[in-house]
């Protein structure tokens, strides 16, 4: 979910219906763009971070990948051409689907890629099976309830789980405020959150899993945690 919050494979029938606040921010026109962005010019920068900390640092060859709103897909990409056997994304927006199995087609991995749209899993935590990795890429910032968001993904994860977050400043905060009010303006219900960065760690920590890795860059902070 690039700009705040912002595959093939075979795509599971939704437990529900995809959240509608989240498709309606995140619909086909930014996954679109998105993956324009990716096939011009690679991975951001956050991205390449999140993917050599977990290749060189915690060992991705073999392992079962959970990423919690991955949108087009493009971290698992690149997960999976470093060694990772499969990967699993879970979506509230149903607006990505069409762009990210052309993505993992492309890249000839649609059958190692499995898609499912609809499933909260802080709601519904037990509803995904463990994965040896879980990634959350500019997600927290999107979902109100950052606690129970972190300690269902901790609870899937049986090595390591990498989130990234907004910086806590005045600009990030004023930032938010701004989104916020102009998301109000137009009638649309979704809403972005500063959470406390060492609040969210002491989730993880609550879970098992110490947080060992730290990395910051222009717009984002990524925590990197193993058990």
């Amino acid at each position: 979910m690039d700009d705040c919050c912002s595959a093939g494979g075979d795509s599971r029938a939704p437990d529900r219906l995809a959240d509608g606040r989240y498709d309606a921010v995140f619909d086909e026109r930014f996954a679109q763009r998105i993956a324009r962005q990716y096939s011009k010019r690679g991975l951001t920068p956050s991205e390449q971070h999140i993917v050599d900390y977990l290749a060189d640092e915690v060992g991705i060859v073999g392992a079962r990948v959970l990423e919690i709103g991955g949108g087009v897909g493009e971290l698992q990409l690149a997960l999976l051409e470093r060694g990772a056997a499969n990967t699993v994304n879970l979506e509230l927006s149903s607006a990505y689907e069409a762009t990210a199995g052309r993505l993992a087609a492309a890249a000839g991995v649609g059958d190692r890629v499995t898609r499912t749209v609809g499933l909260d899993l802080a709601e519904r935590p037990n509803a995904v099976d463990e994965a040896d990795i879980v990634v959350l890429h500019r997600v927290v910032c999107c979902y109100p309830d950052a606690d129970r968001l972190l300690s269902a993904a901790a609870d899937r994860a049986r090595r390591a789980l990498v989130f990234s977050h907004p910086p806590r400043n005045l600009v990030s905060r004023a930032g938010a405020v701004s989104v916020n009010l102009m998301m109000w303006l137009v009638g649309r219900s979704y809403r972005g959150f500063i959470h406390s960065p060492d609040a969210m760690v002491d989730v993880l920590a609550r879970h098992g899993l110490q947080a060992g890795y730290r990395h910051r860059d222009r717009g984002w902070c990524i925590v990197g945690a193993q058990r």
